[in-house]
């Protein structure tokens, strides 16, 4: 007998991951990596700025432009540390929808919506209440945030979560070729996988992840020692300090970072003592060990940070990032919706603090890079001066973020590493310089450019957090 109720609540779960993840995918700032997305499917992996002053549209215009699929393979094994799937993907979607940020975020929403019908799929297999299933996994802040992004975390999680749904009906190759498709978006997708696949026993599965596995080290090997350096070296202790931190992020967002001061210390102990009055009852009532059916779900969310912690160890490093944890996240809301009923008050708890983490990813500053707010901080107060904006790493994720959110005739200057700054400051009596310290590159150039833009030769006469306006003394 078809349940309708439960039908319903599974569609008004769907429908409203549909409203979420458009609205993340609206109205958050441009970030830095999205840029790598940007330039690389229109053909341009790594631009070349003018080394005078350019209006900011000229990224827009660069990432409007197009290529091919063999061209995106070549650049990401150049250029990048990535698989190409979602890449190759996203490049066939902005021919449909068009280059904008927002039309190739909607691939990431659609991929999201898609992984939350999965979570309710799994969940009727596992005996699991899907829609309180569905709803507590939209409410992970780092779901919401990797299905609103454009970037290959979301198709890789929905690859997942399709693998594993496939097992319980001993469908194996297609779970292989799932899960191999969803390790050629994203690398790390490997951990649940692999772990689902050990859990459930599916080794046949195996031989169709092989051909995604082989082009995955094709990439890998040319692309290992592109970004050494990225993450500080190893520690134990550090790591797993950033686990406890990043899970809690992950799931709860960043509500003790809207409060300042004795509050934000009680807002994140009250958060771990919500954590654990949440984490007891799935230890007590281990749903795992009369269901087999869960006991993949269970492997694939201690997966992530497991892997990341080996990770970590083999290539001594530290990369445990908020977004590298998400693909456990849909399978730690499934654990959480398996024990029995007499967990109402728990649920409601969890959804309403669940609620707060995501208004704030969808409002918030704290939440967002900082690209959007110095661009909005520049027009309010730089008074048409010309804005010097750090290259970073490469001219590729801080310049681009700044220039697709500013006005397309906002002149800027690009500053780059170890550039002699006086010479450059030459023609100039007012300038306002973005502070978008994003990276080590970055970082390095704004400290060059405040040696320079001091006293008594200039004064800084307007600044905000990311923006800082100067003018030349002699020209007051």
């Amino acid at each position: 007998m078809v349940n309708t109720t439960d039908i319903r609540l599974r569609w008004a779960a769907v429908l409203t991951a549909a409203a979420v993840l458009t609205a993340a995918a609206w109205l958050r700032g441009a970030e830095y990596d999205e840029q790598y997305t940007l330039f690389l499917t229109a053909g341009t992996a790594r631009p070349v700025w003018p080394t005078t002053v350019f209006p900011a549209g000229m990224a827009a215009s660069i990432q409007a432009g197009h290529t091919t699929v063999a061209a995106i393979a070549h650049d990401l094994r150049a250029t990048d540390v990535h698989p190409p799937l979602y890449f190759w993907a996203a490049s066939l979607w902005r021919s449909l929808f068009g280059p904008g940020l927002f039309a190739i975020r909607m691939l990431s929403v659609l991929c999201g919506v898609a992984s939350i019908s999965l979570v309710g799929m799994i969940a009727r297999q596992c005996g699991i209440r899907p829609a309180l299933a569905m709803l507590i996994a939209l409410g992970c802040y780092g779901f919401a945030y990797t299905n609103a992004i454009a970037r290959g975390f979301a198709p890789a999680e929905t690859l997942t979560l399709a693998g594993i749904a496939l097992m319980p009906g001993r469908r194996f190759a297609a779970a292989g070729l799932c899960l191999g498709a969803a390790c050629c978006c994203n690398y790390l997708a490997v951990f649940a996988g692999a772990a689902a696949v050990a859990a459930a026993g599916a080794w046949t599965a195996i031989p169709a992840t092989l051909p995604f596995l082989a082009l995955d080290g094709w990439f890998f090997l040319a692309q290992h020692a592109a970004r050494t350096g990225q993450f500080a070296p190893f520690s134990l202790w550090i790591s797993l300090t950033r686990l406890i931190q990043y899970q809690g992020a992950a799931i709860f967002g960043g509500l003790p970072h809207y409060v300042s001061g004795v509050w934000r210390g009680l807002a994140t102990a009250g958060l771990a003592l919500v954590s654990v009055l949440l984490i007891v009852p799935v230890i007590r009532s281990r749903p795992w060990s009369g269901n087999p059916a869960i006991r993949p779900i269970l492997a694939a969310a201690a997966a992530p940070a497991a892997g990341l912690l080996a990770l970590g160890a083999v290539f001594d490093n530290t990369p445990i990032e908020l977004r590298y944890l998400s693909f456990g996240l849909p399978f730690v809301a499934l654990l959480l919706a398996a024990p029995p009923p007499p967990m109402r008050w728990r649920m409601a708890l969890l959804l309403t603090l669940q609620l707060g983490g995501i208004v704030g990813l969808l409002l918030s500053h704290r939440t967002m890079q900082p690209a959007r707010t110095a661009a909005r901080d520049a027009v309010r107060l730089a008074g048409g001066a010309v804005v010097l904006v750090p290259s970073g790493n490469d001219g590729v994720g801080v310049v681009g973020a700044f220039a697709i959110s500013a006005p397309p005739d906002m002149p800027m200057l690009m500053v780059r590493p170890n550039q002699a700054v006086v010479p450059l400051l030459a023609p100039f009596d007012r300038v306002a310089v973005a502070v978008l310290a994003q990276d080590r590159d970055s970082t390095a150039e704004i400290d060059a450019l405040h040696a320079v833009l001091a006293a008594p030769v200039w004064r800084r006469v307007a600044w905000t957090d990311h923006l800082e306006v100067f003018e030349r003394c002699a020209a007051c």
